[in-house]
């Protein structure tokens, strides 16, 4: 992992959105584009980009997150619909910085929150990057072994280092001797946050309707959403199918897919300098003039 500190010119702040103080790390100059993290146990903006954001930066003003229930943003999401939720509160988010369009870029439960945003407010979103987004159902099949062990993290005996361990070295990645156990255990001390403890943001849905809710697929504006998209998913992803990148690709009027070998669902750092070079040519073939 890049010592995230070290990066030139970064700035962090709170920014109110309604009741919400949101954690903002801010680098670059140019159009804006807001990166959103995935929603495993522990997740921030920063240790999720932290592969990604200095190389985007030389083009874009790279705008990284804590999304609510996460980090050091304010905890708590609505389970209803979660998804409409983070995508209120960051279209709120580029409110309160008067950004009137932004590229996104969204792995995981960031690529689903990117996804609704789109859905919701296109205009207000220039291009989009999905890297292994959750909300593709494709099969109606029973969720992901990584899925379930994402979604069971704060269940039985609660948060544990062998979970954590289990979750990030078996389901976000191919190669697990990439991971270090100074990775793990940083993960495993924001998991254990008391306040996201007494709240996980991120849980197996309750209802009917917010199952529904968290299947974009079933959503009919995604046939006519013209935002330019780029999915990016890792042929081994266990956690989220790739097959959805498929389902992206003939349901969306503008949307590309790059399929990486030998990958998991993090694809932005396990194959870090591909994805920055790819995602980099992209959004400025779709950067406002």
């Amino acid at each position: 992992m890049n010592d995230i500190a070290a990066i030139p010119g970064l700035t962090s702040r709170h920014v109110r959105v309604g009741r919400r103080q949101i954690f903002l790390s801010e680098v670059g100059q140019g159009h804006p584009l807001l990166m959103l993290h995935g929603g495993g146990a522990g997740a921030s903006g920063m240790s999720n980009y932290s592969r990604n954001i200095e190389a985007l930066a030389k083009q874009f003003r790279v705008l990284v997150v804590d999304m609510p229930g996460y980090g050091q943003s304010t905890k708590g999401l609505d389970r209803s619909d979660c998804f409409g939720d983070l995508a209120q509160s960051m279209l709120g988010l580029l409110d309160a910085l008067q950004i009137k369009s932004a590229h996104l870029a969204g792995n995981s439960l960031g690529g689903s929150c990117a996804l609704r945003m789109a859905l919701e407010a296109p205009t207000r979103v220039s291009a989009l990057v999905l890297m292994g987004p959750g909300g593709i159902n494709t099969t109606r099949s029973l969720p992901t072994k990584g899925l379930n062990h994402l979604l069971d993290y704060y269940n039985g005996a609660g948060p544990t280092l062998e979970k954590i361990t289990r979750f990030i070295r078996e389901d976000l990645v191919y190669d697990s001797s990439l991971v270090t156990d100074a990775m793990i255990a940083e993960r495993y001390r924001a998991s254990t946050d008391p306040e996201v403890v007494a709240a996980p943001p991120l849980r197996r849905p309750t209802g009917l309707k917010a199952a529904v809710r968290m299947d974009l697929t079933r959503d009919p504006r995604l046939d006519r959403c013209q935002v330019p998209t780029l999915v990016l998913w890792g042929t081994e992803d266990k956690v989220n199918r790739p097959s959805g990148g498929q389902t992206l690709c003939k349901r969306m009027p503008n949307c590309d897919l790059y399929l990486f070998s030998k990958t998991g669902h993090w694809v932005q750092w396990e194959r870090a300098s591909e994805f920055n070079a790819v995602t980099a040519s992209f959004l400025a073939c779709h950067t406002p003039a």
